[in-house]
């Protein structure tokens, strides 16, 4: 049981450093996700063209509210702030679908 002690501690403190990066980073202040700061490359620009219409209006009005939030320079109340346990990966199921077919044309383009 004592070998567990430095393991439970360890994880502890990944998971404060990862919220402190969390909010360091800044984009929670405007109410954006992870998902939505992603590089727009050919592959998250398909997964963006892939999801469902309730989320792909959620990621826009996210998106533009920061932009004028951030014309203005203004943030969000704190309250209104995305938290590190909301903050959802809405777009690495799509974008794992796109990369794995990529992949797979690959395969077929060097048969």
């Amino acid at each position: 049981m004592a070998a567990r002690a430095p393991v439970k501690a360890t994880s502890g403190l990944l998971q404060g450093l990862r919220k402190w990066y969390y909010n360091a980073a800044g984009f929670n202040k405007y109410g954006l996700v992870r998902d939505d700061t992603l590089i727009e490359n050919d592959d998250v620009k398909e997964a963006v063209r892939r999801l469902p219409e309730n989320l792909y209006n959620e990621r826009m009005f996210r998106i533009k509210r920061a932009l004028d939030l951030s014309l203005k320079h203004q943030i969000l109340p704190k309250e209104m702030w995305t938290k590190y346990e909301q903050d959802v990966r809405y777009l690495e199921p799509y974008l794992k679908e796109v990369i794995s077919e990529q992949k797979e044309k690959e395969e077929w383009k060097k048969k």
